[in-house]
């Protein structure tokens, strides 16, 4: 009886390392034909768009001819909305992390908000420029502005920085906080002292991670009425804008094959801009991370 059973026992066994080998052959082939289409996809862009690259294309405005067309315009004006909806965000999405997690009463009230914003994170990008068009666009009368776009990217990203905040926040030790409140400080003096500098590089990490997701952003801006052919830099925050993603479709969209390498030019720089931006949150947070001694 005894033997049969050690038999069974290693039967099983066997089943399971071999379900077990399976599954890790599935997985490893997943990530295997992600990163084969990823690299198809970087040569593709390369081969085509390095040897447009150049300082004229990045200095030069948008041209009815490929040979001189350039990104000057999309660059300046991504980075006057991408600056815009970080402000915004980050101010707001911090703010409202911080009294969620630390000064709301837990109820049906604050489950209510925080269910409502984790499913505003998974809304699709084109109904934050239907919402961008109605409010800044048209009721505000802020136009087809930079101030307009940046704003509607804000709204788009401001559910990440909440969630990522408030995440950053729950990862602060009790301890710390019941410390600072024995030594007699409020509960601003805690927040402010002691819970935001250790939460920091999480939060910073986290509204970085979520502009640069702006930063790609299309759909939004084309709805509330961004430009695809702009000849001139903007000049203030009620200037009209386009924005590299924009600039990238609207030379795509065209059959001329100069524009096309332009395009691939342009999403290199795009590339770029985002790929620094995500090394640049990494390193902020392990500088943060180090400097931060208890």
């Amino acid at each position: 009886m005894a033997l049969i059973t050690e038999v069974a026992f290693h039967a099983h066994m066997r089943k399971r390392k071999i379900r077990g080998y399976v599954f890790y052959a599935l997985c490893l082939t997943a990530v295997a034909l992600g990163l084969v289409m990823l690299a198809a996809l970087l040569y593709n862009v390369l081969s085509e768009g390095l040897s447009r690259l150049s300082w004229d294309f990045i200095t030069n405005f948008p041209s009815r001819f490929p040979e001189r067309a350039g990104i000057h315009a999309a660059i300046l004006g991504s980075i006057y909305v991408v600056s815009i909806a970080g402000l915004v965000a980050f101010s707001l999405g911090v703010g409202a992390a911080i009294y969620l997690e630390e000064y709301a009463q837990k109820g049906t009230f604050a489950s209510f908000i925080q269910l409502n914003i984790a499913n505003l994170a998974g809304v699709p990008s084109i109904v934050y420029g239907i919402l961008g068009l109605e409010i800044f666009v048209r009721i505000m009368e802020l136009g087809k502005s930079v101030i307009a776009g940046g704003l509607t990217l804000a709204l788009l990203v401001l559910p990440i920085v909440i969630i990522a905040s408030q995440e950053a926040i729950r990862a602060v030790p009790p301890s710390l906080k019941e410390g600072g409140f024995a030594l007699g400080a409020t509960k601003w003096q805690v927040v402010r002292r002691l819970v935001l500098p250790y939460a920091f590089p999480g939060i910073l990490t986290g509204a970085i991670l979520a502009v640069s997701r702006a930063v790609g952003e299309t759909a939004p801006l084309i709805v509330m009425g961004a430009l695809t052919f702009v000849p001139f830099a903007p000049d203030g925050p009620m200037s009209r804008f386009t924005v590299l993603p924009i600039q990238i479709f609207n030379w795509v969209s065209r059959p001329q094959e100069g524009f096309h390498v332009a395009a691939a030019a342009g999403i290199i720089v795009l590339l770029v801009v985002l790929l620094t931006m995500n090394a640049f949150a990494v390193f902020l947070r392990h500088k943060f991370q180090k400097g931060t001694q208890w």
